[in-house]
């Protein structure tokens, strides 16, 4: 059992008297404590009298002022007394409050509610002469905390050679994991305590096309849970991840503390700061309801408003994709068979075709036509440009031009097509994780979408980053993607990006990046397969920081209709896929199965069609994460709700509960549930569509399959 450390603070009494400072919540349930022991910052959280976070430690250690070097080299320097972790006499302290509501572009409610405490306390460091401000926001649903850097003398530049907050928990919790990296977040996720995480670790992981892993750390965020008397769930993460590197956490599993660990760059440095300037927050939110912390907005309230001027452009997007079928090994991206081409000299029309390039004339009409007639927005194309002949695997930078289409894609002839039918295209701009070269051509990518009427893009990062020894969520990466976001603004164009950062709150201030990836989506069912309660923990961890493109709605679920005898097979049911719309909050929606799969399904395929992407109003009926989800929408400025369950491989009951629907109406209730003798493996199809007239009065009991599940549409009758 982990010690109680109770000794060194009677010991101290004396001098905490007078460097501690207590703030709490707006509804007086949390507390956190900060205080110096011999000179070194600590805080703790409690939540009700009890303690959530044991005094923890923070502080920063530096490289000297200017000094680059490589990483081996780091480890050796003696930096004794230059670091910012100790030697801190308190200065200064301010108290501040807000209570406000603000509206987002798009979000899971109408407005937000941020409404805190803060406590401002101003460190000196005498050695040094320097001083930095911990900041400490305390919400009603938990604690976010960063470290602040005023302009000075003495810390004017600095290189960061690692983050040392700790957050110090007082047992061993269940958690749902990942495996710590700096390069990929696409691993299933793992279900123990924080105990059995160093025996797991080893084979948490699957192989990735970039991975740099990190020995027993785990990514955030993380979801915890405090099981049995006086249950808690807490969940850790960051907010405003921006000109700072993204972190991982390290576990001491012996003593329950988790240590913050940043991704590097190529010479293993973790930050070059120069001041004025913030860390990003770290948060901690902890509720003994599952159903509160899915829906804290704690990550987007610390983040800081948007500055952009015309936000009109960005909207809410349904659309479906030339994609799906690339995916399962139906079609390719590539247009020829050559394995060596070079842009800009190579002349495609010259070289021999492969024959089954899938963003061809005649595919892309046959995707708009079926799109168009059913009402969506947009259609994503990939594979419309030259160079994926030898795209990956080569370190290859200059690998696209994002302007050069294959002589089989007529750009022109397929905008005006599609805008004819009233939809847009979306462009998709994959740079095999070439990030110089994507800033180098993208004024030229985005005139190119203003030229031909694309407002969405679709960014990739595949493989490994260029400039080379950078990771996808060191520094340099990070300033990247808010490069391509705040260049996108200028040409009026919304950005999802896959294989990038995951979201940390974000879309607040850069509302135009409409969407991220950066978790294992719906493609991995045809790379290996999610489990079956994949889709019950991704709301608790990756979606905390902001939307995920997850690409449901797959109807053909064994690709064995495709390739007789392929194993492979999509692990959920049909009505599970319908639910996902409204379990995983996105504004921008892929239906990614192919038309043809659609069209056999058309009943099914009418909550596709109806289901909002943008939302007044949000309920978490029943959630607890790696089990079941339950949720229910209200659509932004309509009297229409949409409810959503899923469940894990376990089947379940659940009662609906309509006491949301306001009294005194009635609703057409459109319920599409998992038929009678539905089953994930063995009939995955089955499902039944049925109507019934509710009020906020009634409860409609509901079976969901092993990795089932259903969703209603509910409209004023």
């Amino acid at each position: 059992m982990k010690n109680i450390k109770i000794s060194a603070l009677f010991l101290l009494l004396g001098s905490i008297s007078l460097n501690a400072q207590s703030l709490k919540s707006p509804d007086g349930k949390f507390e956190m404590n900060f205080q110096l022991k011999s000179g070194v910052p600590y805080y703790n959280l409690k939540y009700q009298g009890k303690t959530v976070v044991e005094d923890s430690k923070l502080g920063l250690r530096l490289l000297r002022d200017g000094d680059i070097q490589f990483a081996s080299e780091i480890e050796n320097k003696d930096q004794k007394g230059k670091d910012l972790s100790g030697g801190f006499t308190k200065t200064a302290e301010k108290f501040d409050s807000k209570n406000e509501s603000w509206n987002p572009i798009m979000g899971e409610k109408k407005s937000y509610v941020n409404h805190y405490n803060e406590l401002a306390v101003t460190l000196n460091q005498d050695a040094n002469d320097r001083h930095i401000v911990l900041k400490f926001r305390l919400f009603n649903d938990g604690l976010g905390f960063r470290y602040e850097f005023p302009q000075q003398k003495n810390l004017n530049y600095f290189i960061i050679k690692e983050e040392d907050s700790e957050i110090d928990l007082p047992t061993d919790m269940k958690a749902w994991w990942l495996a710590g990296d700096y390069d990929s977040q696409e691993y299933q996720t793992q279900t123990t305590n924080l105990s059995e995480i160093p025996a797991k670790w080893p084979t948490s992981y699957d192989g990735n096309a970039s991975q740099t892993l990190i020995k027993n750390a785990v990514q955030t965020p993380l979801m915890l849970k405090k099981e049995g008397k006086d249950q808690l769930y807490v969940n850790i993460a960051e907010a405003a991840v921006i000109n700072y590197p993204a972190s991982n956490l390290e576990l001491d599993a012996a003593q329950f503390k988790f240590k913050t660990h940043l991704t590097p760059d190529g010479q293993g440095a973790k930050g070059y700061i120069q001041t004025p300037a913030v860390s990003p927050w770290r948060t901690i939110i902890a509720s003994p309801k599952a159903e509160e912390v899915l829906a804290s907005k704690m990550i987007f309230n610390l983040n800081e408003p948007t500055e952009y001027k015309d936000t009109s452009y960005i909207k809410p997007t349904k659309y479906m994709g030339v994609w799906w079928e690339m995916i399962i090994g139906k079609s390719n991206w590539s247009y020829s068979t050559a394995n060596n081409v070079h842009i800009g000299k190579t002349d495609f029309s010259k070289l021999t075709p492969n024959g089954n390039h899938a963003a061809n004339n005649t595919k892309v009409k046959e995707y708009i036509d079926f799109a168009s007639a059913n009402g969506f927005d947009a259609l994503l194309i990939e594979g419309w440009n030259a160079g994926w002949e030898d795209w990956f695997g080569h370190s290859k930078e200059f690998v696209f031009d994002f302007v050069t289409p294959y002589p089989d894609f007529d750009i022109k002839m397929l905008n005006d097509y599609a805008h004819s039918k009233n939809m847009k295209l979306i462009m998709h701009h994959e740079t095999s994780g070439s990030a110089t070269n994507y800033e180098r051509w993208a004024d030229d990518a985005f005139k190119l979408m203003n030229k031909y009427g694309y407002d969405a893009v679709k960014t990739g990062y595949v493989g490994n980053i260029i400039p080379r020894g950078e990771h996808h969520y060191s520094q340099w990466m990070i300033n990247h993607y808010l490069r391509i976001a705040e260049k996108a603004n200028d040409y009026k164009i919304m950005v999802n990006s896959h294989e990038s950062v995951r979201p940390t709150g974000l879309n607040r201030t850069y509302p135009n990046w409409i969407a991220a990836e950066a978790a294992r989506g719906t493609e991995f069912e045809a790379f290996g397969g999610n489990n079956p309660d994949h889709q019950t923990i991704l709301p608790f961890t990756r979606f905390m920081g902001g939307p995920m493109d997850y690409t449901p709605g797959i109807f053909q679920t064994k690709f064995d209709y495709y390739f007789p005898g392929d194993k492979r097979f999509v692990k959920t049911t049909l009505a599970k896929q319908l639910a996902l719309y409204v379990v995983m909050y996105s504004p921008l929606q892929m239906a990614a199965d192919l038309p043809e799969n659609y069209a056999r399904h058309m009943d099914a395929f009418q909550f596709i069609k109806d289901v909002a992407l943008d939302w007044d109003d949000t309920k978490i009926l029943a959630a607890e994460p790696g089990d079941y989800i339950h949720t229910a929408r209200k659509t932004k400025g309509k009297d229409e709700w949409f409810v959503g369950g899923i469940t894990d491989e376990n089947a379940r009951n659940f009662t609906v509960d309509f006491s949301f629907l306001p009294k005194g109406k009635k609703y057409e209730a459109t319920v599409y549930a998992d038929g009678d003798d539905a089953d994930y493996i063995n009939n995955p199809q089955s499902y039944k569509i049925y109507k019934k007239t509710v009020t906020s009065s009634s409860k409609l009991p509901m079976k969901l399959v092993r990795s089932g599940g259903y969703a209603i549409s509910v409209k004023v009758k």
